[in-house]
């Protein structure tokens, strides 16, 4: 990979016998014309000053990077792709107007899809990117994360959750910044129990996503004396979910947990048929499902046909988050979601303080550099204050848009803010509680 590091540009009046004796790198050491004025001026100060003849004008440090997304164009999670990118755009945006780091974003397609996604990360690695962004789904995650990290590139995914990744070999490659399912499992366990519920269901789809939220929320139940009489797990694939509808229907539970995508529309209406809908027994989901799943999609002619249901998801706008950011991701990209809008910016962000404080795009010292620019040091929320910090040789610790990020050795949040919410007869999700759970 190209190594570009800081270049402060200077206006350089030397003659051609000097140039040679001042410059100790090769780089500078090939500067013949007499009368030339370059940007490629000594890789070092030392260089710069070796000789009197060599004159120079500062001017602010440039850095260039090329950063990557992988992200779901198309498929399952396609409703949230505006929420993941625009905030990559508006954060572009910023960086630009500051104007010392130069950031060109490379667009790809994850597809929702390991196939589609592996094609795009391919390509990305082929065209040399200093980084990437994404994948959004756990799953997907595993099916590149080793192409990715093994060729040391870091990857910071905005929304995996899975509890996988806490412990995975990734080398020091793998970062995010949605907090693992693990809190999550404790934070919609707490919602169960605190309905009342005594027999619960769950139902999840299998693969790494729904698996481990829904081991983590059984666990969770039962170290609250609940009892978990049902734990399915179904084909993600499925079109028809009425095998697994009669079978909780059956089990005469009195709450149900379903750990789905969008295929959660068909699950919930083959719970309606079986008559343990949100109308007969308390119904719970999780961000998977509202991250892709309208009332409409229940019912087109009821909007109220998720009224009641209740769940969990990481804070949308977290108290502790940096408090502009919904004011000016809304002014940047009116009427989009916020589903780990917050998230995705501050992985974008990270990425770049990152290789700032290392000082150049390698994208080795990138990841060196990670996890250091969102804890122990000068605090900041902003790029622009963050960048100054780091012009001034101030060790940094980025709090984001997404909250105290903190992270843990792991390359993830320590500690998660979640909301709790209830779909109104509108089949609009209202939060009713937010809580941090370390």
């Amino acid at each position: 990979m190209t190594i570009k590091r800081w270049v402060r540009p200077a206006a350089v009046v030397l003659a051609v016998a000097l140039i040679a004796a001042a410059c100790g790198d090769d780089e500078a050491a090939t500067t013949t014309a007499p009368e030339a004025t370059t940007t490629e001026a000594p890789t070092t100060t030392e260089a710069a000053t070796t000789t009197e003849a060599v004159t120079t004008t500062e001017a602010p440090m440039t850095l260039e990077l090329t950063v990557g997304y992988v992200l779901p164009q198309t498929g399952a999670l396609a409703p949230i792709f505006d929420a993941l990118t625009k905030p990559l755009e508006m954060a572009v945006a910023e960086i630009d107007a500051v104007g010392d780091t130069h950031v060109t974003l490379i667009p790809g397609d994850s597809g929702t899809d390991p196939q589609v996604a592996t094609v795009t990360v391919d390509q990305m690695l082929n065209d040399e990117v200093d980084a990437i962004i994404g994948p959004a789904a756990t799953g997907v995650s595993l099916s590149v994360i080793d192409r990715i990290t093994q060729s040391e590139t870091p990857m910071c995914s905005p929304s995996n959750t899975g509890a996988i990744f806490t412990t995975y070999d990734d080398g020091g490659y793998y970062f995010r910044t949605a907090p693992p399912d693990n809190l999550q499992g404790q934070v919609h366990a707490d919602l169960i129990v605190e309905n009342g519920a005594t027999n619960v269901a769950i139902a999840y789809r299998a693969d790494e996503y729904g698996r481990g939220l829904a081991e983590a929320i059984r666990d969770a139940l039962g170290a609250s004396g609940v009892n978990v009489a049902e734990f399915i797990e179904y084909d993600k694939d499925a079109t028809s979910f009425d095998a697994e509808a009669a079978q909780i229907a059956a089990a005469g539970v009195d709450a149900i947990s379903i750990i789905t995508f969008q295929e959660g529309a068909a699950f919930v209406q083959a719970l309606i048929e079986a008559g343990a809908g949100p109308a007969d027994v308390n119904l719970y989901v999780a961000d998977g499902f509202k991250d892709t799943v309208t009332a409409v999609d229940i019912d087109p002619n009821n909007p109220a046909a998720l009224e009641g249901v209740k769940g969990t998801y990481p804070s949308l706008a977290p108290p502790s988050g940096e408090a502009t950011f919904p004011d000016r991701f809304e002014a940047f990209a009116p009427g989009t979601p916020t589903i780990f809008s917050s998230h995705s910016y501050d992985c974008f962000m990270a990425t770049v303080l990152a290789a700032e404080t290392a000082g150049t795009n390698d994208s080795v010292a990138i990841g060196a550099a990670f996890n250091d620019v969102t804890r122990g040091g000068e605090k900041c929320s902003s790029y622009a204050t963050c960048h100054a910090l780091i012009m001034a040789g101030t060790d940094i610790d980025y709090d984001g848009a997404s909250g105290p990020l903190d992270f843990v050795d792991a390359g993830e949040p320590g500690a998660g803010t979640y909301d709790k919410f209830e779909y109104d007869a509108e089949g609009t999700a209202v939060t009713f509680e937010t809580v941090d759970i370390p």
